[in-house]
């Protein structure tokens, strides 16, 4: 097999993601153009080599041991915008940076992601997870995903309404083993718009007569006051981000949990819930895992939480990938033992076998098959 001049070989990847964890990679290549990107993706699907996109590395754990695969780190940025007097259509690679487009929009005066400031990452992993924060989504504004799937051979687009969108999933995760990969993503925002205020911690800074850049500066300011920006000089930062997904309960599950934060002598009242779908109701994980006696700051080896906020699992310097999964199942543990509720990691785990399996008893988040990451 010969092997492109474009693709290295025993590349570190520790480096490349935002918790400074992971063993080397057996084929890497950073493609610049879209182009550069199938042509690697061709090379792999013809010469039988698994491959995996790793964007900007802030929604992964990857396993000390590596991956035996050709990792694939998107560069290009290009962008294209049409519009007319109330929409924007926004076409952008999926290597640019997604806090580039937010500031890039805002300072534009297109609404539909200034709530989205600060989360790291690139734009091809934003429609894969959903991501959200602060009472929006992007699959709000999504209009088109384009990517290259490998069962045809081709480049084929998909409508924003086909995604299968759901709470922190689409139809790309849910179906990650299936090599399709994103090469761009297509946002349709408002013109002159007005910004989203749906969340209360948000609504209290903004004041009544919020502006879209204001509410960016004020979701940063919120992001920072948490770690939840990356930043060399805070430790606290050295993240995958909110590493559990807040759980989503039916109406038994929520009675039952309430009985147990009454028997610790706490006011079932207190506890956040928000109303869902189909009469279910969404918890604060954070609020559920300092409950359950693990406090911020609270560390186990060379992994601990964070001390601004107990949703984020911190590398505190030297840690290995085995650490974070320690901690991550010893977290889960402890909630479910508390309130009989099983918090779900929300970061993608690549190279790690059964053990690890057994440690978080959620098979499903076990990336084993060639699929798109952040």
């Amino acid at each position: 097999m010969i092997t492109p001049r474009s693709i290295q070989k025993g590349v570190s990847l520790g480096a490349m993601t935002t918790l400074g964890v992971g063993g080397d990679a057996a084929l890497f290549t950073a493609p610049r153009s879209i182009p550069a990107l199938v042509a690697a993706l061709e090379w792999a699907n013809a010469n039988g080599v698994p491959y995996r996109i790793l964007g900007g590395g802030s929604n992964v754990v990857i396993a000390d041991t590596g991956l035996d695969e050709l990792i694939i780190r998107p560069e290009m940025e290009g962008q294209v915008t049409e519009s007319d007097k109330s929409d924007v259509l926004i076409e952008c690679e999926a290597g640019l940076q997604w806090d580039a487009l937010v500031a890039a929009s805002v300072a534009e005066d297109w609404a539909g992601v200034e709530c989205l400031a600060g989360i790291p990452g690139l734009v091809g992993a934003a429609p894969i997870q959903n991501i959200g924060a602060y009472g929006q989504e992007v699959s709000q504004v999504i209009h088109q995903v384009k990517v290259w799937d490998p069962a045809i051979g081709r480049i084929t687009e998909i409508s924003g309404k086909n995604c299968g969108f759901d709470y922190r999933t689409s139809v790309f995760k849910r179906t990650a083993g299936d090599g399709r990969v994103v090469l761009s993503v297509t946002l349709r925002l408002q013109v002159g718009g007005k910004p989203t205020i749906r969340y209360g911690e948000l609504a209290r800074r903004v004041g009544d007569t919020p502006t879209l850049s204001g509410v960016r500066d004020t979701v940063l300011e919120l992001r920072r006051s948490k770690s939840m920006v990356i930043d060399a000089r805070d430790p606290n930062s050295r993240s995958a981000g909110s590493f559990f997904m807040n759980p989503i309960v039916d109406l038994g599950t929520l009675t039952s949990i309430e009985a147990s934060v009454a028997r610790m002598g706490l006011d079932p009242a207190t506890m956040p819930r928000w109303p869902a779908t189909a009469g279910r109701f969404k918890l604060a994980a954070g609020w559920l895992i300092e409950r359950a006696g693990l406090s911020k700051g609270f560390r186990l080896g060379r992994a601990g939480l964070s001390e601004k906020h107990t949703l984020a699992i911190i590398n505190r310097g030297g840690a290995l990938a085995s650490d974070i999964v320690e901690l991550a199942a010893h977290v889960r543990a402890t909630v479910r033992a508390t309130f009989g509720v099983s918090l779900v990691p929300e970061p993608v785990f690549l190279g790690f076998g059964r053990p690890t399996v057994a440690l978080l008893d959620e098979t499903h988040r076990l990336g084993h098959m060639p699929s798109p990451s952040a």
